[in-house]
This record gives structure tokens, sequence and C-alpha cells, in this order.
């Protein structure tokens, strides 16, 4: 299995890189990092099959919409179906295909879709990994960028006395979605990894609101 996965490595990653667009939190560094992460979910679920996960992890964000749009919840459907042409042009294993469209289709946090196989289930958790944790933290707010939105509410980060809103403060994307994220988790790999990981979020969250402070002035 490893000579196949080292075969098919360079061209699921030139398939990827072809479709990238400018968002540096959906990268091929991403892209990495999603398959690293499932390499360590992959060790604790032997009967997995690993080159659908490899694929998978590699092919996600083919279609990738901002965060904003309106068809985001359709992109994850959108990336399955261009990556199984794709793959099926490369000879890809055509009795794979059906398992690496499904983990794709079901990744996305925004589509909502239940996955079905271990396979798809590592795939949502390493890429939901991602958000968490350190390099977490610096998607979260170069995402918060593009989308125009303020670091945090001037007078209440901490959303204590106001509604939580993530698509104006970037800080409050922590509550509203992140430490959630461990509870969502697949596998048990996942969910203890994705804990570690909001640890640094969650801990960075009271540093940040301390040092900002109360701002006299509306936010």
């Amino acid at each position: 299995m490893h000579t196949l996965l080292s075969q098919w490595q360079p061209r699921l990653l030139a398939l990827a890189t072809a479709g990238l667009g400018d968002d540096s939190a959906h990268d091929i560094n991403h892209l990495h990092r999603v398959w690293r992460n499932a390499e360590l979910l992959l060790q604790e679920h032997a009967d997995a099959d690993a080159l659908v996960v490899l694929a998978a992890c590699y092919l996600h964000d083919l279609v990738n919409l901002p965060k904003n749009h309106r068809e985001r919840h359709l992109a994850s459907r959108q990336a399955a179906a261009l990556a199984c042409r794709q793959l099926e042009e490369l000879d890809f294993p055509a009795d794979k295909l059906a398992a690496v469209g499904h983990a794709i289709e079901t990744h996305s946090f925004s589509a909502n879709l239940p996955p079905h196989t271990i396979e798809a289930q590592i795939v949502q958790d390493a890429d939901r990994i991602d958000a968490l944790g350190a390099v977490g933290l610096a998607r979260l707010f170069y995402t918060a960028a593009r989308m125009d939105s303020a670091l945090a509410h001037g007078a209440d980060p901490l959303a204590q006395h106001r509604e939580l809103d993530d698509k104006a403060y970037a800080l409050d994307h922590i509550v509203t979605k992140l430490d959630k994220l461990p509870g969502k988790m697949q596998t048990a790999a996942g969910r203890a990894l994705a804990e570690r990981r909001l640890a640094v979020l969650t801990d960075f969250r009271a540093t940040f609101a301390a040092e900002w402070g109360a701002a006299s002035g509306p936010a």
C-alpha cells in the first residue's frame, strides 16, 4: 500500500495544484496538513482504505467557494463530481471512485452531510482538525480579513452582554463554531487531537480579551 500511495500522491498533488485559487487558508499546505492529520487517524483504523483517504484529502477543495457565497453548501458536491471525473481520466481504481466521491462530498461543514464510511469519517475529521490549534487560529484571522470582519467587538470581545456574530467579529468564531468541533468528530482519535488543539484557541481567546481590554467608545 505504501508504494501505491507514493505512486499516486504526486499525481493527486498535480490535480490539486491546478485547481487552487488565491485562498491561502485552503492552499497546498492545507492539503498536506489534512493528509498528515489523516495519516495519524489511519494508524487507529487499519481497516480503512488509505488510497481513498489520500485522494480525498488532496482533492476535497477542487471547488472552494468563499464562506459567504450563496452556494457554499454545494461546493463539496461539485468538488466530488469533478474529482471523480479527473481521477477516472487518470485510470484511478474504478472500484474506489465512489468512496473518494463520498469522502469529498461529506467533508464539508457547510454541506452538513453525514459520512457513512470510515474513510469519509477520517477525511472529515482531518480537515476539521486543521481549523484548530495555532494554524487554525492563523487561518481564522486570515479568512476574517478576507471577509472584512473586525478582530473583535471593541467593548465586549467575549460577548458577555451581546449576541455572538462571527461574520462581524473574528474572535466570536471560536465560540460560534470552532469550540464545537471536537464534539462533532467522527473518530475517537480525531476527537482527542481536536480537544488538544482547541485548548490553544480557548487559551488565546482569554489572553486576547485580557490584552484587548474594553474600549471607551462604541464597537
